[in-house]
């Protein structure tokens, strides 16, 4: 027996051919194992430091004072000699601190000198260098971004046991030690 063409159905028109180009990229899957969870942790970290950041920012704003600015004046509050024009810390120290460049760091202390939290004083060992005295005023911004950060850490982990604080504590004390002990500080990310 013998069949015969028969004409197609009509079908609908179809659509025209995507235009080639580059399409979606593959995200792989991520590999199973203690990779997945240092990533996490890592995520974990940076939203945690994020909505620390924030809320310190926000408690800090009323006084003027960002939270980069709180950084350079713990950063002197906690220098030796603090107070003493010959024995304060120099402006290149308080930018290798801070893990910041020299230019920034000036940018920093211009603000809190205008602020009368800090003023600048020659180094008498080396006419170049700036050293930078913390005022009765700075001492007391010190004080009151302590009260912010430790308002802002009770709220953030208030909830967290004080046994799982000191384990998640004692864990990126040791990560930063093994990461910090692989370069050098000048070169260092």
């Amino acid at each position: 027996m013998t069949t015969t063409p028969t004409d197609p159905a009509p079908s609908s028109p179809t659509p025209p051919a995507e235009p080639a180009g580059p399409t979606d990229p593959v995200i792989p899957a991520e590999p199973a194992g203690p990779t997945d969870t240092a990533a996490e942790l890592a995520d974990a970290m940076t939203r945690a430091i994020k909505r620390i950041r924030r809320l310190t920012s926000e408690r800090l704003e009323p006084y003027g004072i960002t939270p980069g600015q709180a950084r350079a004046l713990r950063t002197l509050a906690h220098a030796p000699g603090c107070e003493v024009p010959d024995r304060a810390m120099r402006l290149s120290d308080l930018a290798d601190r801070l893990h910041i460049a020299p230019r920034s760091a000036t940018t920093v202390v211009d603000a809190l000198e205008e602020a009368g939290l800090v003023e600048r004083s020659p180094d008498p060992a080396d006419r170049r260098a700036v050293r930078i005295l913390l005022t009765e005023a700075g001492r007391a911004a010190v004080e009151r971004i302590g009260l912010v950060r430790h308002e802002v850490a009770q709220e953030y982990f208030g909830e967290v046991g004080p046994a799982d604080q000191d384990a998640v504590l004692r864990v990126l004390r040791a990560a930063e030690t093994r990461y910090a002990g692989r370069w050098p500080s000048p070169g260092r990310p």
